[in-house]
């Protein structure tokens, strides 16, 4: 008789109702089918390139076709305004269409020998790009379908398979994603899900000799411990962010508190590009403040059922950890502005002022709610006080002057700067790169693509 399958009951973020179970898989479980898709990736990879983008077209119909059955989901599981759950699944869709149409555009590339001194004109190589096998794709809570099929579409474009480990708050999204992908033509054991506890299976899956390619989004912890264990195979790694929002003394205020706002307090602030600090120049500093506390009014705060923009976070550990940035912060002298209230796990959006730098909310990734103003004196402390974090994800720059952005943007340790705008993820063809704890390699479609594969190089001597 078989041993009884263990299992996990995951609930709303609210904790009120029921939503579904996953499976809580053994080592030996995650160990077949990780030789299972081992064993389809060799065919898959042989399926010529038009036809795994026409698998993948069928994807995003199927996608589209779910959008409202797997949104509310998104919105219930991940505690997201309904909204905002059914454009991700909307941008998973444009997503995986994109992939498809770049997938069948990567020709490799020939090379002549005599363009090279010393080289010889009867040498000729073509340069192919092949596969790299298994890819295990780890996806995190917050964006359970949009980070999940920008790491699986790219992947099997590029003809490799996929052990896909989505986050455990975020599961029943991620499967009903995976339920649309496995309703196309797509072989038997390509994409296979996984689900279990951390310290069950995490090491064991990273660290599997069948893994032949890791990308991961997530905490910078975890994301450094994968790269230590990985070894010899290829890592992306999207991981976390203090994103700084720099106001010079010219910016429009006007425009910049829009964004600021936009770009801190959407989704309750858990995004690893959310604005977590804004940097403003001293004289401005009272207006801006007054700027952004006005345009946090027009916030609504509720429950994923109300659409709510700010909603309750993850769960416990993540308000306890923000209600512990704002009380450290208070008890050193910051000043608040607006917010400081919690109903259970619901953290209203918090304005703090006058924060300095031996308050942990100054450099902590709270992924929540809570907003710090830090005054700054001149350019050089902009960029010393950005540069002073062990993240670098990107920057958000509010000036009139060009010059002046483009010059204080290119001394900061950072992947993206937006000029006159909220920092974001996308659109999503654009490179995505994290520098110092904040990632490894680039994402973007193309790139991601190019990032699961590696070159072959066939010389001819004629």
């Amino acid at each position: 008789m078989d041993k009884q399958q263990a299992t996990k009951d995951i609930y709303s973020v609210t904790g009120e109702e029921k939503l579904g179970t996953i499976n809580l898989l053994s080592q030996e479980q995650v160990d077949k089918m990780i030789h299972q898709t081992s064993d389809a990736q060799s065919d898959w990879a042989d399926v010529e390139v038009y036809k795994r983008a026409e698998i993948l077209h069928a994807w995003a119909d199927n996608l589209l076709k779910k959008q409202d059955e797997i949104a509310a989901m998104v919105s219930e599981e991940v505690g997201k305004g309904y909204s905002s759950a059914k454009k991700e699944v909307a941008r998973t869709a444009d997503l995986i269409r994109y992939t498809a149409e770049e997938g069948v555009r990567l020709h490799g590339e020939m090379l002549k020998g005599d363009s090279f001194k010393g080289g010889s004109a009867n040498k000729m190589a073509m340069v192919e790009q092949d596969p790299l096998g298994v890819v295990l794709a780890i996806s995190p809570f917050n964006y359970p379908v949009n980070l999940a099929a920008s790491k699986i579409a790219p992947a099997l474009i590029a003809g490799n398979a996929v052990i896909f480990k989505p986050a455990t708050q975020g599961a029943l999204s991620g499967q009903l994603m995976i339920e649309a992908l496995l309703e196309t033509d797509l072989p038997e054991n390509v994409v296979q899900c996984v689900t279990g506890k951390g310290s069950e299976i995490g090491d064991y899956i990273v660290t599997h000799p069948e893994i032949d390619m890791i990308t991961f989004t997530g905490s910078t912890e975890i994301g450094q411990n994968i790269s230590q264990q990985a070894k010899m195979i290829p890592v992306v790694l999207e991981l976390g962010g203090k994103d700084p929002a720099i106001v010079l003394e010219d910016a429009d205020l006007e425009l910049a508190a829009k964004n600021i706002v936009a770009g801190a307090f959407s989704y309750s602030g858990q995004r690893c590009t959310a604005i977590k600090r804004v940097l403003v120049a001293d004289s401005v500093a009272d207006e801006l403040k007054e700027k952004i506390q006005k345009e946090m009014e027009g916030l609504s705060v509720g429950q994923p059922s109300e659409d709510a923009a700010v909603t309750p976070l993850i769960n416990t550990a993540a308000a306890d950890k923000v209600e512990g940035l704002i009380q450290d912060a208070l008890d050193k002298g910051a000043d608040l502005v607006v917010g400081n209230k919690r109903e259970n796990n619901l953290i209203y959006p918090t304005l703090l002022d006058n924060v300095t730098t031996d308050m942990d909310v100054a450099w902590v990734e709270p992924f929540g709610p809570v907003l710090p103003i830090i005054r700054i004196k001149d350019e050089e402390e902009f960029v010393s006080l950005s540069n002073e974090s062990q993240y670098g994800l990107q920057a958000s720059i509010f000036t009139e002057d060009v010059k002046k952005a483009i010059r204080i943007g290119a001394k900061l340790d950072v992947g993206s700067v937006q000029y006159n705008a909220k920092t974001e993820r996308g659109p999503d063809h654009f490179p995505f790169i994290g520098a110092k704890n904040s990632g490894l390699g680039s994402q973007g479609i193309r790139r991601s693509i190019e990032s699961m594969t590696r070159d072959k190089v066939f010389i001819l001597n004629l």
